[in-house]
């Protein structure tokens, strides 16, 4: 997406890092404990701005740009897989020589997260899949959302009708105007030169793999948060990964639909503190 540092949240804590070719943007702001947050697909670091001004205060949050989008560069040419990109997060906390941390995650951000959690499962202490599921994506939405993707790949643009068919899927049925304007004017302004890379991801998110088959290896710390509203994740999947995961938790989020971090910052924020307060110190 088109941004510049001067306009982004925290530009002063911005920094890169070359993974395989290419140029992996992240924010490194806070002390204390570590947090790696990840966002959902179409959006970007920005999405966590509550969160960030909220949790750096006691802790250090790292939050990456997903390839291809914010700041990020490319994906990179082997990366096949939601396993590959969990591997360069890792590569990311070798970087930082991050031992141990914490994983935070929205819809793509958590699925990442839990093939992470499993990569390294001394590493990460907990992890928190907001809005997501791990399981395969059901075939009726898989094959909307390829549809969808072949468009924007067939016209080499996300044109106002995709924009009015994709944007209700991330909000609440009532959304704040300002909010669903902001993610319209996101998608207007996308890279033309990164969307190749928002076909291939998009691929490897509706394509993944059933990582509920490895859910019973999730051991750690594990809380599950789904907005009652959000029509991209349903509440029935996340309480189908409740059952899977052993002593997790599992939250309702109340008037809210998929990007539950911006519409309900401040219930999002208060569930963080009294998980992280309970499950991790470092």
């Amino acid at each position: 997406m088109n941004k510049t540092e001067t306009t982004t949240p925290y530009a002063q804590n911005r920094q890169q890092l070359v993974i395989e070719g290419r140029e992996l943007s992240f924010l490194d702001i806070g002390q204390g404990p570590v947090l790696l947050l990840g966002h959902s697909y179409l959006w970007d670091s920005d999405m966590w701005a509550p969160q960030i001004a909220h949790l750096s205060q006691h802790y250090r949050c790292i939050v990456p740009d997903l390839w291809g989008h914010g700041l990020s560069g490319a994906l990179p040419s082997n990366c096949r897989n939601l396993k590959d990109i969990a591997a360069h997060m890792l590569s990311l906390m070798d970087h930082l020589q991050i031992e141990k941390f914490s994983v935070i995650g929205l819809s793509v951000g958590a699925m990442w997260g839990a093939e992470l959690a499993l990569k390294a499962p001394t590493r990460v202490q907990s992890l928190v899949m907001l809005g997501s599921f791990i399981g395969y994506e059901p075939e009726i939405t898989r094959d909307k959302y390829y549809a969808m993707l072949e468009v924007i790949n067939n016209e080499q643009t996300i044109s106002d009708k995709i924009i009015n068919t994709i944007t209700p899927i991330f909000f609440a049925n009532h959304p704040k105007t300002e909010l669903v304007e902001i993610f319209k004017e996101k998608l207007k302004h996308f890279d033309s030169s990164n969307l190749d890379n928002l076909y291939q991801i998009g691929r490897m998110i509706f394509g993944r793999r059933d990582t509920m088959d490895d859910a019973h290896l999730l051991t750690l710390p594990c809380l599950i948060m789904t907005g009652v509203e959000d029509k991209a994740r349903s509440v029935l999947e996340g309480y189908l990964m409740h059952d899977a995961i052993d002593g997790s938790e599992f939250v309702h989020i109340p008037d809210c639909g998929h990007i539950s971090t911006l519409e309900q910052p401040d219930f999002i924020n208060h569930r963080l503190s009294s998980f992280l307060s309970a499950n991790f110190q470092v």
